[in-house]
């Protein structure tokens, strides 16, 4: 461990931290045996609940027949939101704007309006077919142009970012250029489902079990529903099977209507909607139109910026409010800008309300900037990657490093990270070969980029960023481990175990990592924002930092010696002289009543953040990273395939580079999914068509990829004292899927010799990618 960030003396760095231990689960997931919620053995008595969704998108509620529905075999009860005891509402921000269960007005195709609980979830899911509602129609918009056109309604407060004088300076910038770009949403797809069982206790209490990022809001909204204290609710979740930040909030629901099933009939209760319901009832990524206007110098430098980020967010706030907020301190990308003003637009539309997915609005806002980047090398016929460079962040003292949210870029190393990218890729000389493989090939058409990302970590409501943890040591020596953040794939209990095991120097087998649970860590923040290892892995080094003063104090004692004395050795405690076994060391220690369990707190230093006034330091730090990729398409057909990428990425000093790596391998694919294949389509009656794999394309194993080289910029420390000086990972390397968007542009591009930027949208499907070669044809 490193000391100058934790000042411990007593610690060796031996321990397992920092090293490439397998994912604790990585051989369940394997073999099949990692239990989920739907694999726990199912309590006597347990019902099946199933959802009564609308099939309008917008409209009053006139009558509701549910006698068929009840009467079906096998129906115990049927419920609405007149039914809910406590507040029928699970909004997540306290803005009251997201009904359990509609009760008067539907605002989007397939929003629950009542709930059956059955005997099995066939006759729940059959029953539920039979309601018979009257509505009144109203009139709906499906996507941003419809809002935008029916008066630009917003779900919540926008923001703006202002720095300098963008508007007198965009007036006498040498050149200029306006422009327009649509961002596709994304469906998280995860491959374990939403789910909840509830299990009424005596009294007022109930234990939920639930596939969430956010134990405690589950907590929270099931107390608020049943007018009960959060004293009385037990949320725990051992796994997910992928969350990907739709498990932030959108379990509510599922969570929700468990419990006051289980409270009212006095049994065991189960919700799991079936993908296609799943997918229509639940919110997505939310997709963008960004306005753009950029003055620029004839070197390609950019002088002012001023950009509108038009969100469709659904009909209710959610996480609208901070996802745009975000989109906007990721609208600068990795580029300082002089003079800025940035506008975010959350919009309600009557669609399923959109909420966090990996990112948080950042790829948009980053994509976004690309644009610009991209504009401004076609418009001078120069490399994307030289304008690129030319306006990155400078170092501090260069007067490059506001932002335009008025915080310093202290820690800057996306110059070198880029630098090493492109040598180790070979960008030039490859660039160089497709530009002269262009001019003799008459149908099929390459293209390379290499783009950066700066990514902020850490929550921006201030308040979020703080975690727990509880330790406690056995008598035997075995230790146990419990936190505040969930675990949905990405190894973060395997990492804090590992910070657990390197603070007492034990093999990480004697750490036991147990599910998340309300009962023993409270108020904890989501699993969110790349922020659970930082948050975390304090929390539970504080927690040992505190066992183990009280060790020291007292081997101080009994033995005699200095406390500098007394050293954690692998396995065992090093007192003056002797040597003694750690399961020996803890049971001595027992006798003499010392306590052995501790609570463990962190909260991130140095932020804070004023959104009205637009200014602050809501990030801690920066994580970096560079992609490179190359594409062939086909302008006949549009198709493409992505011949190589190479990816170099920064997560300061790693605490497990083998996970590590696994997450910026996943998180381009999944961003390549976004910005390639995957595309949300509603039709004319604000239905959801592409709701099942059989309509919506994720990416495949086989479109990775031909060859895939992934590194960690070993070299990077983090300069910020987090948890083993080590950087999140989860969403930065997500954004670096933006260099196959890029690249494909450079190849459409070819068709009209470069000359113009192709402006293609994403998601560049075959079908985007041919129009756009059709245009490039006609200039």
């Amino acid at each position: 461990m490193d000391k100058s960030t934790f000042e411990d003396p007593k610690v060796v760095i031996s321990g397992p931290m920092h090293g490439s231990l397998r994912h604790d689960s990585a051989h369940k997931h394997v073999t099949g045996s990692a239990d989920y919620i739907d694999d726990i053995p199912e309590p006597a008595g347990l019902l099946h609940g199933a959802l009564g969704l609308s099939d309008r998108a917008h409209a009053e509620i006139i009558g509701i027949d549910l006698s068929a529905v009840a009467a079906y075999p096998g129906v115990v009860w049927v419920f609405t939101g007149k039914d809910v005891p406590g507040v029928n509402d699970t909004s997540s921000n306290g803005s009251h704007d997201e009904p359990l269960l509609a009760e008067t007005l539907v605002q989007f195709h397939g929003q629950p309006i009542f709930a059956v609980i059955a005997e099995t979830r066939d006759a729940a899911r059959r029953a539920a077919r039979l309601a018979k509602i009257d509505y009144r129609d109203l009139p709906h918009w499906h996507d941003i142009d419809g809002a935008l056109a029916n008066g630009g309604p917003l779900v919540i407060t926008p923001m703006t970012l202002l720095r300098g004088e963008p508007e007198t300076e965009m007036l006498n910038a040498a050149m200029r250029l306006k422009g327009q770009m649509r961002i596709g949403g994304q469906e998280h797809f995860y491959l374990e489902g939403h789910i909840a069982v509830a299990i009424p206790g005596e009294d007022d209490e109930v234990t939920v079990w639930s596939s969430t990022q956010h134990p405690s809001e589950i907590q929270h909204i099931v107390g608020h529903v049943l007018d009960i204290p959060s004293n009385a609710v037990t949320v725990n979740v051992r796994r997910m099977g992928g969350g990907f930040g739709g498990k932030e909030t959108q379990g509510n629901q599922f969570a929700a209507l468990a419990a006051i099933a289980a409270k009212k009939l006095g049994r065991a209760i189960k919700f799991r909607p079936d993908r296609d319901e799943d997918m229509s009832a639940t919110g997505k990524r939310h997709d963008f139109l960004v306005d753009y206007d950029v003055g620029f110098d004839a070197e390609g430098r950019i002088h002012a910026v001023d950009a509108t980020y038009a969100a469709r967010c659904g009909f209710s706030s959610d996480l609208s409010g901070p996802v745009t907020d975000r989109a906007l301190f990721h609208a600068d990308s990795s580029y300082f800008y002089p003079h800025v003003h940035l506008q975010s637009k959350p919009l309600k539309t009557h669609t399923v309300s959109n909420t966090a997915f990996r990112g948080f609005g950042g790829p948009q806002g980053m994509l976004g900037a690309e644009r610009l980047i991209e504009e401004i090398a076609y418009a001078l016929g120069k490399d994307p990657l030289d304008i690129r460079k030319l306006n990155f962040y400078g170092q501090p003292g260069s007067g490059r490093t506001l932002t335009p949210y008025h915080q310093e870029v202290e820690d800057n190393i996306i110059a070198p990270v880029v630098e090493e990218l492109e040598n180790t890729s070979d960008y030039r000389a490859r660039r160089n070969a497709i530009i002269g493989f262009n001019r003799d090939s008459r149908y099929i058409k390459k293209g390379i980029a290499l783009t950066p990302v700066k990514f902020g970590i850490s929550f921006t409501m201030t308040a979020f960023n703080q975690a727990g943890a509880l330790v406690h040591i056995y008598q035997d020596g075995s230790i146990h481990l419990n936190h505040g953040g969930t675990e949905m794939g990405q190894g973060l209990y395997t990492k804090v175990a590992q910070v657990l095991a390197d603070s007492f120097q034990v093999d990480i087998d004697r750490v036991k990592i147990t599910a998340t649970t309300t009962a023993k860590v409270p108020n904890t923040s989501a699993t969110a924002a790349s922020s659970g290892s930082d948050l975390n892995g304090m929390a539970a080094y504080d927690a040992a930092r505190q066992i183990k003063e009280r060790l020291v104090a007292f081997a101080a004692e009994k033995w005699e010696v200095a406390p500098s004395d007394i050293v954690f050795l692998p396995n065992r405690v090093r007192v003056g002289e002797i040597e003694i076994p750690f399961p020996d060391f803890i049971k001595q220690a027992y006798f003499a009543r010392v306590q052995l369990s501790a609570a463990g707190f962190y909260k991130t230093p140095k932020i804070h953040w004023d959104r009205k006034a637009g200014r602050g330091t809501p990030f801690f730090y920066f994580a970096y990273g560079a992609a490179c990729t190359e594409v062939s398409i086909d302008t006949l057909t549009g198709e493409y395939l992505i011949d190589r990428t190479d990816i170099l990425h920064d997560v300061g000093r790693s605490l497990n580079p083998a996970i590590d790596l696994g997450q910026v391998e996943g998180a381009f694919v999944q961003g390549l999914g976004w910005l390639t294949t995957e595309e949300l389509w509603w039709d004319d009656k604000g239905r959801l068509r592409t709701h099942a794999p059989s309509t919506y394309k994720i990416p495949l194993a086989s479109d990775r990829p031909k060859i895939f080289n992934v590194r960690l910029a070993e070299w990077s420390e983090n300069a910020e004292a987090t948890i083993g000086r080590s950087k999140a990972v989860g969403e930065p390397p997500f954004m670096l899927a933006i260099s196959v968007l890029e690249a494909l542009s450079m190849a459409v591009a070819s068709v009209a010799d470069y000359k113009v930027c192709p402006r293609l949208d994403a998601p560049a499907t075959p079908e985007r990618v041919l129009m756009a070669v059709e245009r490039m044809k006609r200039v």
